[in-house]
């Protein structure tokens, strides 16, 4: 049979239309009647167009649409549906013309049965039995040979493609049918010569034959039917092929004349409902089944045709073969929409989940930067003709290594990475001679722009990588880019050159809309974040603070509006039962009201039918559902959203979604007035919300700037204390010690306040307790510019230098050098590297693989900080006086000082200098502040020593090298911040749990050593604190010559947490303990049997006392009294008589009350001669321990 050809794509998909006559052969002339018919009918026919306009459109859905290309209506099945600013647009596949168009929802009309009468003109086939093949290289053997592939390759669709288009006749001969696709062989006549192009693509090797199956159709069974080829249509089974071509839902029926009028539309309207993939006349239950389903968002200001597939995807050949060596799976579904807009050069903002990822605009622009014949143009001069601007230096470094990654397979761009400090003689050297690209900072960029005046004369693209931050942390900055940007592309010689700005980022930015309107030129705006898109459609936010009781008649409030236009309202709730409450709640006060949930009996299509329905202005339609009946119902054109139920982040998008159909464009649609919107959301908030999503949800809400009730701050302050607290566990937050704050507070997953139950421990050397003020410390592991670890040396006698000296000696005999057979947790061992041996404690110890002899373990060099991976069996036993030291490594955090342009870490070039400069040196520090293992120092300083003339000079100062790297500026809130810090620790409840703070002698003996817990630092020793009672002196380092007027300022003298003063008596029943602390405030007395805790503050200061009792006491009989100058704490003994001594340990801050001693010996009911042996006896004995101490009376 003849064929003519429609549409071709590759040789297994393309389009052909029957010629000639036959009994399946519709005649081309019953289309063009067909045509008219549609044409007059949908013309002219109704005057109110929504009578014939489809209640619902889902994908796979047969409707008649008009082409713009055709200027007619055409029958056609929706392909597939993008959600956009102010409407749906379908992707339409026109089935009498085999042409894909996009289509607004609003254009799509219902498809008459009469206007199905006849098959699709468009006929999809393949070649029969004939399979593509490809060139396989193997660079190993160094062969190449043909191998059966996947798909057709990008020659052998050309050639195909040109073969039809060059034939003068064209004829099938139909063999098989597989699905909706017709296997033919094809015959072309070209040059009065007849081709068989099976044959043809074979001989030339771009396909191969493929054998023939056992199910496969032969050609016998359909080749004396003569029938006409299957349209693309629904997915269906075929039984008689001559039916192929007919929609599923006409097979049954078709009518063989049109009617026309009310009742054709009517009738035609309930048969719109019977959808292909669910009959909507069935049970609700069975509806609600792909519920769970989830649709991908889109929201659009212009069309934007998106490419899924790499193969299709706008990058060059060099790049997708590069893509697809790499693994690439393909666009994801924003990079889909983002790639063909910027590859042609349009101006592009893109926020979407994913947009903090460069490929959203690397592959394109490489793309574009390819065709050089766009930059003729432009002036013969040093420039870059693309400019990526990047938040931070780390952002920066990845960008850039991914450009370098993907120019191998492009022409020479050159890209530089331009971080510049705040050096000039370093900008002034910067040659940029050759780059075509360069990844950036905005401060680093202006600072070269200082420099080289010609920066932007060739520049075509400006990249913004993460808008959302580069707008927060300099948008100075950013702006001044771009209007030095924009004064350079108004020149003439950039008439015929593009220019383009891209800005791709995670969040909407309240900046944006300047961007777009003052330097952008139409862009296109891809938003792929549902609760981003409601900001820039301009939702209004509402948020309604009630008790959960009063939910109902809030509802009622809420509800009771005056509006002239139509107001569709959606109120969402958790359960079932609440939907019947409301529902019921709404009728009773006159409002019409609909509800629907997952056991509701009102079908889908009912509640579809009056949503749908045409209502006439000031109507009100209601619509009480649960969350889980959103998908299925699909609405999009909702006025107003009420969560009557609080939403959970994710559900909170969903719900949005509602609205789309209503969000405003008001960027483009300047007449739109900012304050003007069609969509609200209100959210009923009350006291019982989960505290997790409301804080989240709330956080949202200050982002969109909705307005708040001044209510809702404490409520707010409240939810991030609860939100701290549930992180009162973790380390501390490292950039707060390091800089003193932490940026990303809200999302930081550690502790930004003191724990005394971690912070202050007993673990810490001595040396930082016993050594105030200078010290010497030795840097041995570099974290960063400012934070190292190390040791504090005791110049006179140091116990660790002796201890490692007597370590090594030990393991030089071989026989010493035991491997450790079961490796524990939290244990210490000893290991050799190189030829010294360290001690080490076990952190981690990985999974044994059972055919393994050795694992991995992760250990902890206790002495130095660093820790490091090693095989198990290097670990060594290490005897018991070698563990009596306690760990040295200490952690020394540089103060005032920081990273240049609000960066959060340090640039590794600064980190490497001062790691070179400093590490294994002897350096002076004055330690200002200290909290648990980690000591602030300011400053530190290498002193290098003249002997011959017996003085010392200062070689360098750490905090001035980092600053003189440009790389670093002052901080001189640092220690202000920690203080502040410091003086709201926060005391839990539940003190009773509280570790003793320096109620216990600090013994490491080796009788304490077994129990490595005892002695060690805790497993992150980096965050692990003691509260240090320090007293700086005002005594300089030993040799220090010269000290700066900066080290002076710097001086502090800070008091992490206090033991107050405490002196006792007793008499036969009681113990009377008294607390010096002046004006007592926020004081809390914790009794039990054998401890008593008390806390108090008094000024900015915390004082803190953990009383582990010598004997039992009555816990609530005894009572705290707060006096002026003085807490009185009157403990009951639970038996009577006398107590040697009132702690179990001694503590250098108890002693005895003399003042009432003596009554107390008065009437003692001891004998005389036991008295004189125990009483003075138990004076003498503490009088004896506290002159060795600190002569003060102790209570042992």
């Amino acid at each position: 049979m003849e064929v003519l050809l429609l549409e071709i794509e590759d040789p297994d998909c393309f389009w052909v239309t029957m010629k000639g006559c036959g009994p399946c052969i519709v005649d081309e002339i019953e289309y063009k009647n067909l045509n008219a018919e549609m044409n007059q009918f949908y013309d002219k026919s109704y005057k109110d167009v929504d009578e014939v306009k489809p209640l619902t459109v889902e994908e796979g859905q047969i409707c008649v649409v008009f082409s713009e290309e055709l200027k007619c209506w055409c029958r056609a099945v929706i392909k597939s549906i993008m959600y956009c600013t102010d409407h749906y647009q379908t992707e339409c596949f026109l089935v009498d013309y085999a042409k894909y168009i996009f289509v607004k929802s609003k254009d799509i009309r219902v498809a008459l049965e009469a206007f199905m009468r006849i098959p699709y003109r468009a006929k999809k086939c393949r070649l029969f039995r004939t399979k593509p093949v490809t060139l396989r290289i193997d660079f190993c053997e160094d062969t190449a040979k043909i191998v059966p592939a996947r798909r057709w390759d990008s020659a052998a669709t050309r050639y195909f493609q040109n073969l039809l288009k060059a034939t003068t006749q064209m004829k099938a001969k139909l063999c098989a049918v597989e699905g909706n696709t017709f296997d033919v062989f094809l015959y072309v006549t070209i040059k009065d010569e007849k081709v068989c192009v099976n044959d043809d693509l074979v001989s030339k090797n771009f396909a191969r034959f493929e054998e023939a199956k056992e199910n496969t159709g032969s050609c016998a069974d359909y080749q004396e039917n003569q029938i006409s080829l299957s349209a693309e249509s629904l997915p269906m089974k075929i039984v008689n092929p001559a039916h192929a071509f007919r929609p599923v839902l006409f097979q049954e029926k078709i009518p063989t004349n049109v009617e026309t009028g009310l009742a054709v539309s009517s009738s035609f309207l309930e048969e719109t409902y019977k959808r292909s993939s669910t009959d909507l006349n069935e049970s609700t239950a069975s509806s609600f089944q792909n519920l769970s389903e989830e649709r991908n968002f889109v929201c659009l200001s212009n069309k934007i045709e998106p490419s899924s597939i790499l193969e299709t995807a706008p990058l060059f050949d060099g790049l997708k073969k590069e893509l697809t060596r790499k693994k690439f799976l393909g666009p994801n579904f924003t990079e889909s929409y983002c790639w063909p807009p910027v590859a042609r050069g349009c101006d592009v903002v893109a926020i979407s989940y994913q947009g903090n990822d460069p490929f959203l605009y690397i592959p394109p622009v490489l793309t574009f930067l390819q065709s050089g014949s766009c930059y003729k143009s432009l002036p013969n001069r040093n420039g870059p003709l693309a400019l990526i601007l990047c938040p931070g230096w780390k952002k920066a470094h990845l960008v850039f290594d991914l450009l370098k990654t993907y120019e191998r397979c492009s022409r020479q761009l050159h890209p530089m990475l331009i971080i510049l400090g705040q050096n000039k003689e370093e900008a002034r050297s910067v040659k940029i001679r050759g780059c075509e690209v360069i990844v950036t900072t905005p401060y680093s960029l202006l600072r070269l722009f200082e420099h080289h005046s010609l920066l932007f004369c060739r520049l075509c693209h400006l990249v913004l990588d993460e808008i959302e931050v580069l707008f927060s942390d300099a948008i100075e900055q950013v702006f001044t880019i771009l209007d030095c940007y924009k004064k350079a592309i108004i020149t003439e010689e950039w008439e015929y050159s593009p220019h383009q700005i891209i800005a791709v980022g995670t969040r909407w930015n309240k900046h944006i809309p300047r961007l777009i309107k003052e330097f952008m030129n139409d862009p296109y705006i891809v938003i792929t974040a549902m609760e981003e898109a409601s900001i820039y459609g301009n939702v209004q936010q509402v948020v309604q603070p009630c008790m959960n009781s009063e939910r109902t008649a809030v509802l009622l409030k809420i509800l009771d509006f005056t509006h002239n236009n139509l107001q569709k309202v959606l109120v969402f709730t958790n359960s079932v039962n609440e939907v019947e409450m409301i529902h019921k709640v709404l009728k009773s006060n006159s409002i019409f009201s609909l509800k629907i949930h997952e056991k509701s009996e009102c079908s889908l299509k009912y509640i579809i039918e009056q949503w749908t329905k045409k209502y006439s202005s000031g109507t009100h339609v209601v619509l009480v559902l649960t969350d889980d009946c959103m998908q299925s119902l699909r609405i999009t054109d909702a006025t107003c959203v009420i969560h009557f139920s609080f939403p959970s982040p994710r559900i909170f998008g969903q719900r949005l979604h509602s609205m789309s159909d209503n969000f405003c464009n008001v960027i483009k649609d300047s007449s739109v007035d900012q304050q003007y919107t069609k969509a609200r959301s209100v959210i009923l908030l009350t006291e019982n919300n989960n505290t997790c999503h409301a804080l989240g949800i709330l956080h949202y809400l200050q982002h969109a700037e909705a307005e708040i009730p001044p209510e809702l701050h404490d409520f707010m302050a409240k939810m991030l204390e609860a939100e701290e607290d549930k992180k009162f566990s973790r380390p501390l937050c490292a950039y707060l010690k390091t800089f003193g704050t932490c940026k990303s507070r809200t999302v930081c997953p550690d502790r930004h306040q003191i724990n005394l139950q971690i912070d202050v421990c007993q673990n810490i050397p001595d040396k930082i307790i016993q050594t105030p003020g200078c010290v010497t410390i030795l840097p041995l592991h570099i974290v960063n510019a400012t934070n190292y670890f190390g040791r504090i040396v005791d110049k006179q006698k140091d116990q660790y230098t002796i201890l490692a000296e007597e370590i090594n000696e030990y393991f030089k005999k071989p026989s010493n050098k035991i491997s450790v057979k079961n490796v524990e947790k939290l244990a210490f061992y000893g290991l050799c590297e190189k030829t010294l041996f360290h001690r080490v404690q076990v952190l981690e110890i990985s999974p044994k693989e059972e055919e393994n002899l050795f694992f991995n373990v992760k250990i902890k060099y206790i002495d130095e900080g660093r820790t490091s991976q090693v095989q198990s069996y290097q670990l060594l036993h290490l005897p018991a006086e070698f563990q009596c030291l306690p760990p040295q490594a200490v952690e020394f955090i540089v103060c005032r000082v920081k990273p240049i342009d609000n960066e959060i870490e340090w640039n590794p070039k600064v980190t490497h200098y001062i790691h070179n400069k400093i590490k294994g040196k002897l350096h002076e520090a004055k330690i200002v502040h200290t909290l648990g293992n980690t000591a602030w120092v300011d400053p530190m300083v290498r002193v290098t020593r003249l002997s011959d003339l017996k003085m010392s000079v200062n070689e360098y100062n750490i905090r001035s090298e980092i600053l003189s790297t440009g790389l670093g500026t002052d901080n001189p809130e640092h220690i202000t911040q920690l203080q502040r810090l410091c003086g709201h620790i926060k005391v839990l409840d539940d003190v009773k749990n509280l570790e003793p703070l320096s109620m216990k002698e600090d013994t490491a003996g080796p009788k304490n050593v077994s129990n490595p817990q005892n002695m060690s630092m805790h497993e992150n020793s980096t965050e692990n604190c003691n509260s240090s009672k320090i007293t700086f002196g005002d005594h300089q380092c030993d040799g220090v010559v010269a000290q700066t007027k900066e080290t002076e300022e710097s001086t502090l003298h800070q008091h992490i947490c206090f033991h107050p003063e405490i002196k006792w008596f007793q008499n036969e029943e009681t113990v009377t303990v008294k607390v010096k602390i002046a004006s007592v405030a926020d004081c809390k007395c914790e009794f039990s049997k054998e401890k008593v805790v008390f806390s108090a503050c008094s000024g900015d200061k915390l004082y803190l006392a953990d009383m582990e009792l010598h004997q039992y006491i009555l816990a609530e009989k005894s009572t705290c009294v707060i006096k002026d100058k003085e807490a009185i704490i009157v403990l009951v003994k639970e038996k009577k008589g006398a107590w040697c001594k009132l702690l179990k340990n001694k503590n250098p801050q108890v002693s005895l009350d003399f003042e009432h001693w003596e009554d107390f010996e008065d009437k003692s009911p001891f004998p005389v001669g036991t008295k004189k042996l125990y009483c003075p006896a138990a004076v003498t004995e503490e009088l004896v321990e506290s002159s060795e101490d600190s002569e003060t009376e102790s209570d042992e």
